[in-house]
């Protein structure tokens, strides 16, 4: 292995990655496992979940599945306790899973503003705190948050989607603060429009398609493997004096004036 394969590569690290059934989630297992990690696909979508491990096994690479809803406490806690008996130790930790609810803000319901603060950010935090007490034993581990777009610009209809995922921006940086002496680094990654489930409504409204494209330098929507290479810069050591920051990877959105 020459010294640029050994400064991206995850051989022997154990990986965990949220909401990674389909979408991004799948993309970024896909690119930590490409790297040589083993990988616990963590998702809600039972059948999805299936698929997608068997798929990644049939290519040889070292998939693990486990179905939680990280939203429900009781299940998160299931899942810390099926890491600490099964791998013994996580080396990095990807908060992926997340939840959009749009509705107008003078109705927005209860149930939407809870459920997205449980998926978008109470499991981040709850996983990041427990993992994290896995990954001080070790003095090392990576912890990469997928926050948005909209961690810093609004969008209509959706103020619990954008509330917390810019709090999960900044709960980022309190965990890169107070893991940093263990060795621990935590970074988020902000995707702009990505094509995914989450997006099909506005995917498929030429209009909307449209204005979004052009929002962008790069002039197109994301697609889930443009969030490979960060995935794997973060989470290696070519990383290894990177924590505390904010990257998105949103094609120019925020670097676009007119």
């Amino acid at each position: 292995m020459t010294y640029l394969e050994s400064l991206f590569s995850l051989e022997g690290k154990k990986a965990v990655v949220t909401g990674a059934a389909r979408g991004n989630g799948k993309a970024i297992a896909a690119a930590l496992l490409g790297a040589g990690a083993e990988v616990v696909l963590v998702d809600i979508l039972g059948r999805e979940l299936e698929r997608t491990t068997r798929f990644f096994r049939a290519e040889g690479l070292r998939a693990v599945m486990y179905r939680c809803d990280v939203g429900d406490r009781t299940q998160v806690q299931e899942l810390v306790e099926f890491l600490r008996r099964g791998p013994g130790r996580v080396d990095v930790l990807v908060n992926n899973a997340g939840v959009t609810f749009s509705h107008p803000l003078f109705d927005y319901p209860d149930e939407f503003w809870e459920r997205t603060y449980a998926v978008n950010l109470r499991a981040p935090f709850e996983l990041s705190r427990e993992i994290g007490k896995l990954m001080k034993r070790n003095r090392s581990g990576v912890i990469i948050n997928i926050t948005s777009l909209n961690a810093e610009l609004a969008f209509p209809d959706n103020p619990a989607y954008v509330s917390f995922k810019g709090a999960l921006r900044q709960l980022s940086k309190s965990l890169a603060l107070d893991l940093g002496r263990y060795g621990i680094r935590v970074n988020s990654v902000g995707p702009g429009y990505f094509r995914t489930h989450m997006t099909r409504k506005s995917w498929g409204d030429p209009s909307l398609n449209r204005t979004i494209r052009e929002k962008t330098a790069l002039r197109r929507w994301g697609r889930p493997e443009d969030l490979a290479g960060i995935t794997i810069l973060l989470a290696s050591d070519a990383s290894s004096y990177i924590t505390g920051q904010d990257i998105y990877v949103d094609g120019g959105w925020l670097a676009k004036g007119l």
